[in-house]
């Protein structure tokens, strides 16, 4: 009797022991990097707010990202956040905030749109369905601009502000590497679309380098491609 029952639980331990192992492999592995900027004494080199993202070699590997809402505000004459990671096919709600109108328009790569003027406490919504760098923009306050980026690719991270940047649940295999920055530019080794094999067990990446640069937000146009005007002269 007691040599049955240590027998159900051997075999008990190594049935856990197979699911666990089954679990760790569907979840993938945990890619990991690190962003350093050259010049870290000038105020706009920060490592914070890099994106990192994976698109497999092989497209039977492609995983479409799940749909989400999300919400880009308008408060205080800004957008929160200021930078919006999302999958294709997202609809990204503008809530407005203010007690006052705004106009949000996007009109460089990525999604088109001119939301025209709407008032405080309302909202409207756009659905981000192609994949690309949006710069978004209120046409009445120069000073309000974020960027909404839409991935194809569920594998990706974003580094915090000790540059830090984790990309969870990647299946094993070869990818494509991607970046990308506000106001920097890649001045390592690491290349824009290099191919690196992912293993079965946790990968590093290791550092990624970059150089400050001029944000593509500086000095920009209103929708009609002119300057904005004075502040004293709007009439929001």
């Amino acid at each position: 009797m007691r040599k049955a029952a240590t027998h159900i639980v051997t075999h008990l331990w190594m049935l856990l022991l197979i699911i666990a192992f089954c679990d760790v492999s569907a979840r993938g592995a945990e890619v990991t990097a690190t962003i350093e900027v050259e010049h870290r004494e000038s105020r706009l080199a920060s490592p914070a707010n890099v994106v990192v993202w994976l698109t497999p070699v092989d497209s039977a590997m492609t995983k479409s990202p799940p749909k989400l809402a999300a919400k880009l505000l308008q408060k205080d004459k800004q957008f929160q956040p200021h930078l919006l990671v999302v999958p294709t096919g997202t609809s990204v709600e503008f809530p407005n905030l203010d007690p006052f109108f705004h106009n949000v328009f996007s009109l460089f790569n990525g999604k088109r749109f001119d939301l025209g003027l709407y008032e405080a406490g309302t909202h409207r919504s756009v659905v981000f369905d192609r994949e690309g760098v949006s710069y978004i923009f209120c046409n009445i306050h120069p000073e309000m601009a974020a960027i909404v980026i839409t991935l194809n690719s569920p594998w990706f991270g974003i580094s915090d502000s000790s540059g830090s940047v984790v990309i969870r649940d990647v299946p094993p295999g070869r990818y494509h590497l991607h970046v990308w920055a506000e106001q920097l530019a890649l001045s390592s080794p690491v290349t824009e679309g290099e191919v690196l094999r992912v293993p079965t067990e946790n990968y590093e990446l290791g550092m990624i380098q970059f150089r400050p640069v001029k944000s593509a937000l500086v000095h920009h146009k209103n929708k009609f491609g002119k300057d904005y005007l004075p502040e004293s002269i709007s009439p929001y």
